[in-house]
């Protein structure tokens, strides 16, 4: 009898048609441990690339740690990719709780990340913190949340009650009104030494991880070089930690303009773990983001 196959399974080790950057069985090395924080620190101090995408449910969350991906992020980008808002504003700490529990029921090896949605963090510290927790029993190790200056004693108080937080600078979706739409972060010098010096604030404070979105790459590289914590890029060039995508703009489903810094992993994949496994991959060994995914 033939052994039945998912249309989400990463390819097989022997599979013929798969890609030449895919990373054959990365996914099913029985060497391979759950992720801590302790193994992406390390990882960002060796210069070894962190491959994170988003999930939103135990289905995919399970092909891409089939596929080798290092951390999931629940993000609140489910808003525009699951709900069918136009923001991320809209999105409860309720749906975020759901969606973290989704991802944790499949979760094996992978970090898992989900973000503070907008408005429950904004308070106070002790506000954030009893939202943070939330989201801690749901299942997520790390929580995200936007935003420089006024967060930083948010931060210190999260990660001295042992939350660990991801901080996220540069174009942050929550205020993209305030941003006046979707605009690269840095471009001046007066902005650019904001990011920096509110980076160096949140690490200070505890920040464990940066996430930078739609940054110059020049910029990125400098403070991926500058901080002792792992740098996740999106659309920040490739000498970042790593890199991130919303699940949905690499596979290339979903309506709109893509952002620049999107690459349809579905082209020439035949399945989606093929598409997750080669975008492992490419951002393990440099190959992604290239020149035309960046600014």
């Amino acid at each position: 009898m033939t052994e039945p196959t998912s249309p989400y399974a990463a390819p097989k080790p022997d599979a013929p048609d798969a890609p030449a950057s895919a990373a054959p069985g990365a996914g099913t090395a029985p060497d391979r441990k759950p992720v801590t924080l302790q193994r992406l620190l390390d990882m960002h101090a060796a210069g070894e690339k962190i491959a994170m995408l988003t999930a939103y449910d135990a289905t995919f969350a399970h092909a891409m740690e089939a596929a080798g991906v290092d951390a999931i992020l629940i993000g609140d980008s489910l808003g525009n990719v699951v709900q069918g808002l136009q923001t991320t504003v809209p999105v409860t700490l309720d749906a975020m709780v759901y969606h973290t529990e989704c991802v944790a029921r499949a979760r094996r090896l992978a970090w898992i990340i989900a973000d503070l949605p907008y408005g429950t963090y904004h308070e106070s510290p002790q506000v954030a913190w009893r939202n943070a927790m939330r989201l801690a029993q749901a299942g997520a190790h790390m929580i995200k949340l936007e935003g420089g200056g006024w967060t930083t004693e948010t931060v210190r108080f999260l990660t001295e009650r042992g939350i660990p937080v991801c901080a996220h600078l540069g174009l942050t979706p929550q205020t993209v009104t305030a941003l006046s739409g979707f605009k690269v972060q840095g471009k001046d010098a007066e902005s650019a030494a904001r990011i920096k010096a509110h980076a160096r604030e949140l690490v200070d404070a505890g920040a464990q991880m940066l996430l930078l979105e739609m940054v110059p790459a020049a910029l990125a590289g400098e403070l991926t070089r500058a901080l002792g914590v792992p740098v996740i890029g999106i659309g920040a060039g490739a000498e970042c930690s790593g890199q991130v995508l919303v699940m949905h703009d690499m596979l290339g489903v979903g309506g709109g303009r893509k952002p620049r810094f999107v690459r349809d992993f579905m082209q020439g994949s035949a399945s989606v773990g093929e598409a997750f496994a080669r975008y492992v991959a490419d951002v393990k060994s440099g190959a992604f983001p290239a020149a035309q995914h960046t600014y």
